[in-house]
């Protein structure tokens, strides 16, 4: 009788265990989704590259984004360490070995930012929170695509990453990535080419091609040496309409290179810069 009755109860006694007081973050989308359900206060430390929200520029840091420090990680004691799936080859195996409890956020596509931050919820014991987060942000990305679905949609590049100073090692949104899904939810058509990794290696060539009217050239201002007029490279390329119509936007906004709740954020962004004939307060998520 007990031993059935232990049974039967095991399950939801799991469900309550103790919440995570330790907890570390070695992404920057990982510590504002924390921020979002409300446990950031129980993070004891960040990457390098952790800029959101303002409090964790001054905790403790455990490395780069690809450089994390295993053995600082485990010197903090966290009874939760928190990556991305990009991340996992390098850190998953190795924590685990120490017996250091895990969770995985997954960092590609839109649904990976839901995905993740209902995970994270789970892992942290905000599941109530992520649950209300969610509901938060497809609401507000579901105003800027209904808002933008009756504009025209022009050609967008978007770059993720050049050799400073110069159009060389140019790095482009393709179709598979929650910025390529963001473009065309701000009314946007992502061109570039396509790639199972959602970002690619574009030519000069391949942009001439293209022909983008618009130029997304994401430089967040933390992470820039482009010195102070980055746009001026786009010369090199006189024919794309993109500068011929001076539509080359520089994004400087730390958020966007983020697969977390910031999303909602980025499509406004997006969607002001894309269609500037709409007065930007209307692109403000409520």
């Amino acid at each position: 009788m007990i031993r059935r009755f232990l049974a039967s109860v095991a399950l939801p006694l799991a469900l309550f265990a103790a919440a995570p007081q330790r907890i570390i973050s070695v992404s920057p989308a990982v510590t504002e989704i924390l921020y979002g359900i409300g446990a950031f206060p129980r993070v004891v430390a960040v990457t390098d590259y952790c800029v959101y929200p303002p409090e964790a520029k001054s905790l403790p840091k455990v490395g780069g984004w690809s450089t994390p420090s295993v053995e600082r990680i485990a010197g903090f004691r966290p009874d939760l360490v928190v990556f991305s799936d990009a991340q996992a080859p390098f850190l998953e195996m190795p924590l685990r070995q120490l017996g250091i409890r895990t969770a995985i956020a997954r960092s590609q596509t839109i649904q990976d930012a839901f995905d993740a931050i209902a995970t994270l919820g789970r892992a942290t014991g905000n599941e109530q929170q992520a649950a209300h987060l969610t509901a938060q942000v497809k609401t507000a990305l579901d105003r800027v695509r209904q808002r933008a679905a009756k504009l025209p949609h022009p050609p967008v590049l978007t770059i993720v990453d050049r050799t400073p100073g110069t159009l060389r090692d140019l790095y482009a949104v393709t179709e598979g990535s929650y910025l390529a899904e963001l473009i065309t939810i701000a009314g946007g058509r992502t061109v570039g080419g396509s790639s199972r990794l959602g970002y690619g290696k574009i030519s000069k060539e391949q942009v001439l091609t293209a022909n983008p009217e618009v130029v997304l050239d994401i430089m967040p201002a933390s992470q820039s040496n482009g010195g102070p007029h980055p746009e001026a490279a786009w010369h090199d390329l006189p024919e794309i309409s993109a500068v011929r119509r001076g539509r080359v936007y520089v994004v400087r906004e730390e958020f966007v290179p983020h697969d977390s709740q910031m999303i909602a954020r980025t499509a406004a962004l997006f969607a002001r810069l894309l269609h500037p004939e709409v007065p930007p307060h209307e692109w403000d998520p409520e």
